[in-house]
């Protein structure tokens, strides 16, 4: 068993003493549950970061044009419409 330093803000402790003051709970016994909850619902994937979808695009060179910029634009479009099936 390991020992772990989580910081908090103040919004944050107040939802763990609500939760432990609901549950009964220990701290620790929050965190738990919490995990194993997240575990279930978490995806199985983790996402791109926007820099990742950016780097995979394949803009080419500068030139100083303005079309480069609407290409990115259309792309970055198609790519959100596709991650979100819209």
């Amino acid at each position: 068993m390991s020992t772990r330093t989580v910081r908090l803000d103040d919004e944050g402790e107040q939802r763990l003493a609500d939760l432990r003051e609901r549950t009964g709970f220990s701290i620790s016994d929050v965190f738990k549950n919490a995990l194993e909850h997240y575990t279930k619902v978490a995806p199985s994937k983790r996402q791109k970061t926007s820099y990742e979808i950016y780097c995979e695009l394949d803009i080419g060179a500068g030139s100083g044009n303005s079309d480069g910029s609407v290409n990115v634009k259309t792309k970055v479009a198609e790519i959100i419409r596709k991650k979100h099936g819209r």
